[in-house]
């Protein structure tokens, strides 16, 4: 394949995904991969470009909530009222499958992962289309997510025709995924939308799902958004330091800094003490540090609380070690 393009062009982007063809593009949690959903060719192209399991399932994106219906068998009332408050947004929602939804992009199971993104270019690249796309991370599985197109190109280039560049992710981290049981809503993944803000609206309970065995939903897998460079993350970031005395460190920080020789190369997530900043800088930032040759990279923990909860959650997985 030739050099892959990088375009802000709507039009241009909407005809490789109705020739068949994947993408790169914009929403406000990260980049995705996107391919249109009834072409059996986009979707396994997805997989094997990314080195993405089958059994992890793709998220659906949609234009607009009346689209629902084409893709969920069923749509709970609590899920009618998640869609009329939070999208479009950063939230996604498992819903019994339409039978016209290919196996491959639920991993054979009957529920289908479905948002609507915030981004405008995203918007108008479904509006364009006409019909849902499935996309997933536009990342290598199991790597740093991308949140500007670069990050993208660095991965891809030359394995996928285009990239639809949006600019920086505002969010920057990926959707919270919730499911439904009765009057529960199930978080199975960790996002910018809060356990606070979904009950706000629907007065459900919410239920956190640890990840198992099998895989419910994107992102559960135990080792997922991480650098090449080994990474660590603590309460303590100073002990940790001196734990590694004599080794390349590379610092992010939130709040607290401190100095040491060791530490190479630092980056402040954000200046404000702003959790949702940090939110937005993380991935950017992660890569950078992962540009460094560093032998390390220390991140201290966010607090349990808010959008914190969901940096902690992916910097885990970034983290874990078989």
């Amino acid at each position: 394949m030739r050099k892959t393009t990088v375009t802000t062009d709507i039009s241009e982007a909407a005809t490789q995904l109705l020739e068949g063809g994947i993408i790169g593009f914009p929403t406000e949690t990260v980049y995705g991969l996107a391919g249109i959903i009834d072409s059996e060719t986009a979707i396994s192209t997805i997989f094997r470009v990314k080195g993405r399991p089958s059994d992890n399932p793709l998220i659906v994106h949609i234009a607009h909530p009346s689209q629902l219906d084409d893709v969920a068998a069923e749509v709970p009332e609590l899920a009618w009222q998640l869609s009329s408050a939070l999208w479009p947004g950063p939230l996604t929602m498992l819903l019994k499958k339409r039978s016209s939804i290919p196996d491959a992009i639920t991993a054979g199971r009957e529920t289908v992962a479905v948002r609507m993104p915030a981004h405008p270019a995203a918007l108008a690249l479904l509006s364009a289309i006409g019909q849902p796309v499935a996309a997933p991370s536009a990342n290598p599985f199991g790597c740093i997510s991308p949140s500007q197109a670069q990050h993208v190109l660095k991965y891809f280039d030359g394995k996928i025709p285009l990239i639809l560049d949006g600019g920086p992710c505002q969010v920057g981290i990926e959707s919270t995924i919730v499911g439904f049981d009765g009057p529960n809503i199930i978080i199975y993944r960790h996002g910018s939308v809060t356990a606070a803000q979904i009950a706000a609206v629907t007065d459900a309970r919410c239920i956190y799902k640890q990840s198992g065995p099998k895989v419910v939903a994107p992102g559960m897998f135990p080792r997922h958004y991480a650098p090449v460079t080994p990474l660590l993350f603590s309460n303590n970031i100073q002990e940790l330091a001196q734990l590694h005395s004599g080794k390349k460190i590379g610092l992010l920080h939130y709040g607290e800094h401190f100095s040491s020789n060791d530490i190479v190369a630092s980056y402040s997530l954000s200046s404000s003490d702003s959790m949702e900043e940090a939110a937005a800088n993380l991935y950017s930032a992660l890569h950078k540090l992962d540009n460094y040759g560093l032998d390390l990279i220390l991140v201290k923990e966010f607090p349990m609380e808010g959008i914190g909860i969901a940096l902690n959650d992916k910097l885990k997985r970034a983290s874990y070690q078989q």
